[in-house]
């Protein structure tokens, strides 16, 4: 991998989130504590970014860092499924270990549950 082709590419993905969040660079930038051009920069590939940075544009964006790099041979990943799947592993780190295993055995019956009506579908 190039050297600016992972700066476009985190780039790009941060671009993509931000839409879908609704925000202009200059909202995230406010959020991240950032000016809007450095945002536009970021999001070109022109600026080689901080991790220290990346974690307040993370956090700003509310993902997981990891989301950041969210993309799959210079293809950006399905974020919306990414995103609500991130979403639940933050919920479950948070978690006592008896509720992770709860959450576990529930998950498992509701996809049990959910192949068995496809199949009885067919």
């Amino acid at each position: 991998m190039e050297d600016r082709e992972i700066l476009n590419l985190v780039g790009a993905r941060i671009k993509v989130l931000r839409k879908e969040k609704g925000l202009s660079q200059e909202a995230l930038g406010e959020k991240g504590g950032f000016h809007f051009t450095y945002i536009g920069q970021v999001e070109r590939g022109e600026k080689n970014i901080s991790l220290v940075n990346l974690g307040k544009i993370a956090e700003a964006l509310e993902v997981n860092v990891s989301q950041l790099f969210a993309y799959v041979n210079g293809e950006i990943e399905n974020t919306e499924t990414d995103i609500m799947i991130q979403e639940i592993v933050d919920m479950l780190r948070g978690a006592s270990s008896d509720n992770i295993y709860l959450s576990r055995n529930i998950l498992k019956e509701i996809l049990q549950g959910s192949k068995g009506r496809r199949n009885k579908v067919k």
